[in-house]
């Protein structure tokens, strides 16, 4: 089942579960790709009949090991692109989510090896999310979410939500960037380079720090 749409979907489904355990539901899957539930069933029950992901009705949509592989293959293709935007282009890193997702649809495979190459083998993105190898292999530290890690909690930024552009630009003027060592102070306010400042709205659910 080879189309662009499917690897929407399971890189979604993926996704989903990457940093939280709580599987997709059909509602969420069409939520988080702006189409009707209706559109979600029909997919759904294709992905399925092609061995792509598990499913009952009303219940969670989960990859089989078929459809994790080919999801992975699309996560690489997406973070390596978001990656060379940054890194050869000058893009931000709040503007290369929407590039690469036209991109990764078009791209050949040898041309994603020369990005690969190029870039000298990242292991992550610009936003902190691990960069499947080329046989699908994630490497990924322990972490917590920012929103739940207790008081004096002290880590290193691994991952920033690119879900809303604005929210990472408002990280990115509070220096609440990938790598920087910061120590929780509450629900709300961090510290970061001996600097105490309330946290943007909404980063307590879209930063996560080493646990």
């Amino acid at each position: 089942m080879a189309s662009p749409a499917a690897d929407d979907y399971l890189k979604t489904v993926y996704s989903h579960t990457e940093w939280q355990d709580e599987a997709i539901t059909p509602s969420a899957l069409a939520a988080k790709l702006g189409v009707a539930p209706s559109s979600v069933t029909e997919m759904v029950k294709k992905l399925a009949a092609s061995g792509l992901v598990s499913h009952v009705p009303y219940g969670a949509v989960r990859l089989t090991p078929a459809g994790e592989a080919r999801a992975l293959g699309m996560v690489r293709r997406h973070r390596l692109i978001e990656t060379w935007l940054v890194s050869e282009f000058g893009y931000a890193w709040d503007e290369v989510h929407d590039e690469a997702e036209v991109l990764e649809h078009t791209i050949s495979d040898r041309l994603l090896g020369k990005i690969d190459e190029r870039l000298g083998h990242p292991r992550f993105d610009p936003h902190g999310d691990a960069i499947p190898d080329a046989a699908g292999r994630v490497h990924r530290e322990e972490f917590v979410l920012l929103g739940s890690a207790p008081a004096a909690h002290e880590g290193r930024v691994l991952r920033v939500s690119d879900r809303d552009p604005g929210l990472l630009r408002a990280l990115e003027n509070a220096g609440l960037l990938v790598g920087r060592a910061v120590t929780v102070e509450g629900a709300d306010r961090v510290t970061l380079e001996g600097r105490t400042f309330a946290l943007p709205a909404g980063a307590g659910d879209a930063v996560w720090l080493t646990a």
